[in-house]
């Protein structure tokens, strides 16, 4: 796991899907603060800690990740991470306004245990965010190197935070624009699979040369700004905005 990390940290700053992701989630993280000051905000399972600059803004920001390598390489940012496990999150009850979650649900085998804590460390009122992966469809390599327990549908997102006791508001697909591609890289590595090619940690991670990047980096931010008006049908990832109610 301190690898993969490894590698998303020098992915992050640069490829256009963590470029994207960013365009997606910073919208929502200040739709969710509406402009009030001085909001406690804890990332649960913060890896590098390079989503906490999202949060920062809005307020004082935390994190926890199960690895050694995350928070260390959080601290040197200057963030205040812990080693912690998402399932039983080493932090008070109801201390924070928003608690989010990136991409890490889909690992953890008890998820609804998982958002249960996520709940129990919000305030009344308060907020819970998280991004998981979508659709047994584009199971692939990274599934595989990621060791994903499972993949989301809109309905099962849903029943996941309502079985923590939350009210989802927002439940849509992330990066539609992607989808064909995705699909067709998806269909391709179980296929050759089969032929005993070996699974790549770095197969959806490696930068891909700056053309391509920079293309596929307006393409997803043209997609964010346009999901703000109207939802995508489909796509690779589920956001959902979940309150305490």
């Amino acid at each position: 796991m301190d690898d993969l990390l490894e590698l998303t940290g020098r992915a992050e700053a640069t490829h256009f899907w963590f470029r994207g992701f960013r365009k997606f989630i910073a919208p929502v993280i200040a739709d969710v603060a509406r402009g009030r000051p001085g909001l406690r905000l804890v990332d649960c399972g913060c890896g590098t800690g390079h989503n906490l600059r999202l949060l920062r803004p809005h307020g004082k920001v935390v994190g926890f990740d199960l690895s050694e390598a995350g928070p260390a390489r959080a601290r040197t940012a200057g963030f205040g991470v812990l080693r912690g496990d998402v399932t039983r999150i080493p932090l008070a009850s109801a201390a924070f306004d928003v608690a989010t979650s990136f991409d890490v649900l889909q690992c953890v085998e008890g998820d609804v245990a998982a958002v249960r804590e996520m709940a129990r460390i919000v305030r009344p009122g308060g907020v819970v965010v998280v991004t998981l992966a979508a659709l047994e469809s584009l199971r692939g390599d990274h599934a595989e190197v990621w060791q994903e327990v499972r993949r989301y549908t809109p309905a099962t997102a849903r029943h996941l935070v309502e079985s923590a006791g939350l009210t989802p508001e927002r439940v849509s697909f992330m990066f539609a624009s992607l989808f064909p591609l995705m699909a067709s890289m998806r269909m391709v590595q179980r296929v050759t699979r089969r032929f005993g090619r070996a699974v790549r940690a770095d197969t959806d991670i490696a930068v891909p040369i700056e053309p391509v990047n920079l293309l596929l980096t307006a393409l997803v931010s043209a997609e964010a700004a346009l999901v703000r008006h109207m939802p995508m049908p489909i796509g690779s990832s589920l956001l959902v905005v979940a309150r305490k109610t």
